[in-house]
């Protein structure tokens, strides 16, 4: 059930960018971001900890609850009170921007 809002979320935000994605031969390579960000799991609370506070904290929607909280360079997603991503801005100041 969670898929189409992590879908609609995705289109929404396809500005963001956890890695560089790059075009080669055949396929495609992503390079990974050097960005720390919170890992799947944690909580809001080890989030804060961790992060600070965010910039912006965008309110739940939907069933499940998906939040999102915007920190300068990269955008935490929660499920309830679990991440469930982070993404890493294309640029550091596009997270807080959005």
């Amino acid at each position: 059930m969670r898929y189409p809002i992590l879908v609609l979320a995705a289109a929404l935000f396809g500005g963001f960018a956890a890695a560089e994605t790059i075009a080669v031969d055949n396929g495609i390579a992503v390079k990974q971001s050097d960005v720390a960000t919170p890992t799947r799991g944690m909580t809001m609370n080890q989030v804060a900890t961790k992060f600070g506070a965010p910039v912006t904290k965008v309110p739940a929607v939907g069933k499940p609850p998906i939040s999102r909280w915007e920190y300068p360079g990269f955008v935490v997603y929660f499920e309830a009170d679990h991440v469930i991503h982070s993404v890493v801005a294309n640029s550091p100041s596009a997270a807080a921007n959005s």
